[in-house]
């Protein structure tokens, strides 16, 4: 059984930084996809940022140069450094991790951002 769990998440001012964190549990395959995404209200859940296990990323355009997603492979950790942060970055972030031909999503973490 494969979980995830979020966390980091917050109220921030525009302008400041958070970190958020998702430890993954189970059976993690050494070949996978990590990636946060988020879900504002009324609005699509979509991708932020996203990392291979081979350390290949890729960032949405409204969050490149603000935004950094790393991961440790030996804790099966996954991060989102976010920096800059601006109102419209006020959503549930969560962690999804793909392998063997499965998705696994986490139960999110609020980020909110006041202006």
């Amino acid at each position: 059984q494969v979980q995830l769990v979020e966390s980091g998440g917050g109220l921030v001012q525009a302008g400041g930084s958070l970190r958020l964190s998702c430890a993954a549990s189970g059976r993690i395959l050494s070949l996978n996809y990590m990636g946060w995404y988020r879900q504002a209200p009324g609005k699509q859940r979509e991708l932020v940022a996203a990392i291979t296990s081979g350390g290949s990323t890729n960032y949405a355009d409204s969050v490149k140069g603000r935004f950094t997603i790393s991961r440790d492979n030996a804790k099966n950790m996954v991060y989102l450094q976010m920096n800059n942060l601006k109102p419209e970055d006020t959503a549930v972030y969560y962690c999804r991790l793909n392998q063997g031909g499965r998705d696994y999503w986490g139960q999110g973490t609020q980020v909110t951002v006041s202006s």
